[in-house]
């Protein structure tokens, strides 16, 4: 699988761990940056990986940033990525098979390694399950037309 992952400055160890665990899992992974410790915008890299999936370089994302949470609201922002800020594997699990989550956010300031490795693996390895949910799904990047009451 094609998997891009980006992080800001908290999360660039966390990052770097986990980019050289997906190579060794076979994946073919693009890491998107940061590199290092300076200090960096996280919607810079939420932006740059909501690119690469919307746009079909990456199969699925992997999103980090200190505590997961500006990082997912950046991914967000574009329609096509369904961004998930997930702390255990459950989540990850039913972020994949109830609302097609096509990117995963985690926090580096509250997941261990071995916690993100299994959320992510959950994450993976999980297919949507598609019926009911499609629909509800849909919705997400085409909202109905709400009647506002005066």
């Amino acid at each position: 699988m094609r998997i891009a992952i980006a992080s800001d400055h908290a999360a660039y160890e966390l990052k770097a761990v986990l980019a050289d665990w997906l190579r060794g899992e076979g994946h073919d992974v693009a890491d998107l940056g940061t590199n290092g410790p300076d200090s960096v915008d996280y919607p810079d890299y939420g932006y740059r990986l909501a690119e690469a999936v919307a746009g079909g370089s990456a199969d699925k994302g992997v999103a980090l940033c200190g505590s997961g949470i500006g990082i997912s609201i950046s991914v967000n922002r574009n329609p096509a990525c369904r961004c998930a800020l997930v702390s255990e594997p459950l989540s990850a699990k039913l972020a994949r098979e109830h609302n097609d989550a096509n990117v995963i956010a985690l926090g580096a300031r509250l997941t261990g390694i071995d916690m993100a490795k299994a959320c992510i693996t959950a994450f993976l390895t999980t297919d949507f399950a598609g019926d009911r949910h499609a629909r509800r799904v849909d919705k997400l990047s085409h909202p109905p037309q709400l009647e506002t009451s005066r």
